[in-house]
C-alpha cells in the first residue's frame, strides 16, 4: 500500500476512535445580543450565502478531511449525498495519494460522482504544489472537477511527523506561481493552528481569492500524530505542541479585517458557533470532525446533524433579528476574556471596543 495512503486510513481511524481535539477556540468569549423584539419569522429565515461566485443554499461548508484510500469512498460519497441535498460546499482531503497511485482515485472521483451540482474544492499540501508545480495543482482540479482549489498550510503536522516536510522556503513563491492565471479560485487553509491578519495579506497579495482560517481549539493534527507516534521520541516532542496556534476566533477576526472571503473552520460544532462565526466576519463556517463521525454512523445520522446545525443557526438568526445571513454578519458581537485581551488595538478600532 502507498505510504500516504496507508497514513491517511490511520488519522481517520484515530481521529474517529479518539479524543483529538485541544486548545480553546474561544467560542465561549463571543457573544451575540438578544433581540427581544426581532420583527422576523423564524420559519422564513433564508440561509442562502454567497461566496466567491457562488450561490450555496447555506453557510455550512463540508471542511476537507478525507479520501486517498480504499476504505474511504463510502465515507466521501455519504459527504459528497449530503453536499448534494442541502445544497452546501464540500471539501475533499489531501489528494496527494491520488496524484501519487491513480488507483487511488475514486476515493475522490466518487464525490463529483455522487454530487453533481455541488461546490467542490480539490486539496492539494502546499509542499506538494512546491515540489511538482502546477501540473499536480490542474490534475487534482480535474480529478473531481472542482470549482475551487484548496491549498493547505500543515507545517505544525509536518515539523512532528516522522515522514514529514521540513522545507517551506519557497513556497510564497510556488503559491503565486499558481495564482498567476490558474482557472479556478485558489483557496489557501491551514490545518488547526491558525492564520494571523500578516500571513493572511502575505497570501492576498500572491493571489489568493479566499483563506480558511482553521484556527486551534478543534481537532489537533500534533494530538492525532502523536497518537499514531506513540511510545517513539517523535510522540514525546509533539506532546508540547497539541495545543499550538491562534485560537479560532482570534484567527477569525484578524483575517476578516482584510476584507478577504473567510471559512471559520476550526471547533465549529453547533449552529450557535457558526453563527458567531458569520457575525464575526466570515462568509463560511467549516466543519470536519462531527460530521466525519456522523457520516461513518450512516446517512441518516448525518442528514439529522446538518439538519440540527441549521436549525441552530436559524433561531439564533431569529434571536438577532436576522432574516438573511447578510443580516446577521451585520449583527455587533461581544468578545470577552482571553479572545478580547489577544485582539490587537487595530482590531479594536474595528470592532468598537
Amino acid at each position: 500500500m502507498n505510504p500516504t495512503s496507508s497514513r491517511k486510513l490511520d488519522h481517520l481511524r484515530i481521529c474517529m476512535e479518539n479524543e483529538v481535539e485541544c486548545g480553546r477556540t474561544g467560542f465561549e468569549d463571543v457573544h451575540l445580543m438578544h433581540n427581544a423584539l426581532p420583527e422576523c419569522d423564524l420559519d422564513r429565515i433564508d440561509l442562502t450565502a454567497p461566496f466567491l461566485d457562488f450561490r450555496l443554499r447555506s453557510p455550512l461548508f463540508i471542511a476537507g478531511m478525507t479520501g486517498g484510500h480504499p476504505e474511504t469512498v463510502e465515507i466521501n460519497r455519504r459527504l459528497a449525498t449530503a453536499a448534494e441535498r442541502f445544497g452546501i460546499g464540500m471539501g475533499v482531503g489531501s489528494q496527494r495519494a491520488a496524484l501519487e497511485n491513480s488507483a487511488l482515485a475514486e476515493s475522490f472521483t466518487i464525490v463529483r460522482d455522487t454530487a453533481p451540482h455541488a461546490f467542490l474544492c480539490a486539496n492539494l499540501g502546499i509542499a506538494q504544489l512546491h515540489d511538482h508545480g502546477v501540473e499536480w495543482a490542474e490534475k487534482a482540479v480535474e480529478m473531481i472537477e472542482a470549482q475551487a482549489l484548496v491549498i493547505h498550510l500543515n507545517f505544525l503536522q509536518e515539523a512532528i511527523q516522522p515522514e514529514g516536510d521540513h522545507h517551506a522556503e519557497g513556497c510564497l513563491d510556488a503559491l503565486q506561481k499558481l495564482c498567476n492565471n490558474f482557472p479556478v479560485p485558489v483557496i489557501v487553509k491551514e490545518t488547526g493552528a491558525g492564520i494571523s491578519e500578516e500571513v493572511a495579506r502575505r497570501l492576498l497579495g500572491a493571489g489568493v481569492r479566499a483563506i480558511d482560517i482553521s484556527g486551534s481549539g478543534g481537532t489537533s493534527w500534533a494530538v492525532v500524530e502523536v497518537i499514531r507516534t506513540k511510545y517513539t521520541r517523535t510522540a514525546e516532542v509533539g506532546r508540547h505542541f497539541m495545543d499550538w496556534g491562534i485560537p479560532t476566533i482570534v484567527s477569525l477576526m484578524e483575517v476578516a479585517r482584510t476584507g478577504a472571503p473567510v471559512i471559520a473552520t476550526g471547533g465549529l460544532r453547533t449552529g450557535i458557533h457558526l453563527a458567531k462565526s458569520l457575525a464575526l466576519g466570515a462568509h463560511l463556517g467549516g466543519m470536519a470532525l462531527p460530521l466525519f463521525r456522523a457520516g461513518m454512523k450512516g446517512e441518516k445520522i448525518l442528514t439529522n446533524t446538518i439538519e440540527e446545525i441549521h436549525q441552530q443557526l436559524r433561531i439564533v438568526m431569529f434571536l438577532t433579528g436576522s432574516r438573511t445571513i447578510a443580516d446577521l454578519q451585520s449583527v455587533r458581537p461581544r468578545v470577552t476574556g482571553l479572545s478580547r485581551q489577544m485582539v490587537s488595538p487595530t482590531m479594536e478600532e474595528k470592532y468598537g471596543y
